[in-house]
């Protein structure tokens, strides 16, 4: 017998199914989209062919594997593909957690899709992209604003990057003061996000990760404990994914200061800090936002996004170039920073991201970008509020005001019930809702986080909070319908569960899809 889906305080909602095959396997030989013409001949006269110009080592001897299929099919093919999304602007998207979830206002969208922003090449000379130069110098004053920070870069393609890229900065600053083979530690929290320890190891640096003391904050005594005269840095997000905010995180950055480490500050989800606090009076060196996660720009499926990183003056000449600068008549770019560690992305950033955040800035101004982070924070702190009275949810660590998100846990439950936060992520699909665990290790036992943002009204979150009531009422009275959901979703259940964890049966692409799959089925 089909469970009930939904009672009268949840969503009736069906996601279209297609059981749609990749685009290769839709592949038709002979089969024509768009056929290219031929350069005429007062074009080939001009400027030639285009394509015997091409030097011999440059030109395929192969035409390249790609799938033949017309028009109607592609338009087909990727809008099913769309139906069986869910997305910010589908669903009510709070249960997306550290990576902040918003309404994108689309009015920026129709700046972006302007033919003069449309049309720019980022080859093109200083003198035809003023306009440009001038909304990312403009940015960059308002993130020093934001900040407190002297100068930024956004060619960083994300919060990764981003990270990547302080820490480059960090081995750069303590060589060119001798010290870069004596510091050769980071320290981070266990609860910062996983790239700020994977970026440092990327640089050569031996982490050294930090617990919580019993109300969840990073231990200051094991900091103390830890930092020496080979301590090159300390990363640290604040609020961590716990959403509590540490008050004392200044006396963590005078202690790496006293031991001749920088400070850097992961400020990828700032939605509850907005013209609050800042880096620097906190105490840090350099800091870096998500520009598609606070200030309102798309993820685009992990990219192309920016994380805006910003430093003091005093490591102005570090960050990767080019910088815009302004002399008071024209715009211009500066490769010739001093100790600059390089690019980290090709050209300088994403321009449509960078135009997006800036409208949205704009748009608020200071006192509008303070009541973002008001909402966000009441929102926050409302769910927080319902959550904790939901039979078998808890939030651990220190009670009280949380920020812009928090990481709950289901252990009562699953002790009680069997039923365990993934079996509630599958059920949370057939209301038409994404929920997010957390990032491994599971530090935080049976784990959700969720992060209502300034963007949802309070019909919003009752609609979501509703939705855990209904599977926590299942788990105690009916746990076979939370185990075998989903029912009206696209997802199922993986048969074999290591899927996840066995490279061997990766196949990110078709040609490793085509090794792994197919031609074993051939052979048999």
């Amino acid at each position: 017998m089909k469970p009930i889906i939904r009672t009268e305080a949840t969503r009736d909602f069906h996601q279209a199914k297609w059981n749609e095959p990749i685009i290769f396997e839709l592949h038709q030989e002979g089969e024509k989209g768009v056929e290219v013409p031929l350069a005429n001949e007062e074009v080939v006269s001009t400027i030639g062919d285009g394509v015997s110009t091409i030097p011999a080592s440059m030109s395929r001897k192969n035409r390249p594997n790609l799938p033949e299929i017309g028009q109607a099919r592609v338009l087909r093919h990727y809008l099913r593909l769309s139906q069986e999304t869910l997305g910010s602007d589908f669903n009510v998207e709070i249960g997306q957690g550290t990576c902040t979830m918003k309404y994108i206002p689309k009015i920026n969208e129709l700046l972006i899709r302007n033919p003069k922003m449309m049309d720019l090449h980022p080859l093109q000379e200083e003198s035809t992209v003023q306009g440009m130069l001038e909304i990312i110098h403009n940015l960059d004053l308002c993130m020093r604003e934001i900040s407190g920070m002297g100068a930024f870069s956004f060619q960083p393609g994300g919060g990764t990057q981003a990270l990547f890229a302080m820490a480059s900065i960090v081995r750069k600053y303590h060589e060119t003061r001798g010290e870069g083979d004596q510091r050769d530690e980071i320290i981070t929290t266990i609860f910062s996000h996983p790239s700020q320890a994977a970026t440092a190891v990327v640089k050569g640096y031996k982490v050294i990760t930090l617990h919580p003391d019993e109300n969840g904050f990073p231990d200051i005594e094991k900091l103390k404990g830890v930092v020496s005269e080979r301590t090159a840095g300390f990363v640290v997000a604040n609020p961590e994914d716990t959403g509590i905010f540490n008050s004392k995180i200044k006396e963590f950055t005078k202690i790496v200061h006293e031991a001749g480490g920088i400070c850097y500050y992961d400020q990828a989800n700032a939605n509850g800090l907005l013209g609050i606090t800042r880096a620097k009076e906190a105490g840090f060196d350099m800091c870096f936002f998500n520009l598609h996660k606070t200030f309102a720009a798309p993820h685009m499926c992990g990219g192309p996004a920016t994380g805006a990183l910003g430093v003091t003056e005093a490591l102005k000449e570090y960050l990767p170039g080019p910088i815009v600068e302004y002399d008071g008549v024209k715009y211009s770019l500066n490769d010739n920073l001093q100790h600059s560690i390089g690019k980290v992305r090709a050209f300088h950033g994403v321009a449509q991201t960078i135009l997006r955040s800036y409208a949205w800035i704009r748009a608020l101004g200071p006192d509008g970008l303070r009541e973002v982070a008001q909402t966000a924070v009441l929102n926050n702190n409302y769910l927080y509020h319902k959550v904790q009275k939901i039979r078998g949810a808890s939030a651990p660590y220190v009670k009280g005001q949380r920020l812009e998100q928090v990481r709950y846990s289901w252990e009562q439950m699953a002790s009680e019930t069997g039923i365990t936060t993934e079996d509630v992520q599958r059920r949370m699909t057939d209301f038409g809702l994404h929920y997010w665990t957390s990032h491994h290790p599971y530090i935080v036992p049976q784990p959700f986080t969720l992060e209502p943002t300034e963007s949802y009204s309070k019909t919003d979150l009752d609609e979501y909070i509703n939705a855990l009531q209904q599977i926590s009422d299942e788990a105690y009275n009916n746990p076979e319908i939370v185990k075998n959901a989903p029912y009206n979703s696209t997802i199922h259940q993986l048969v074999e569960e290591d899927y996840l964890d066995n490279p061997e049966k990766w196949c990110i692409t078709w040609r490793m899809y085509q090794k792994k799959v197919l031609k074993p089925v051939l052979i048999k």
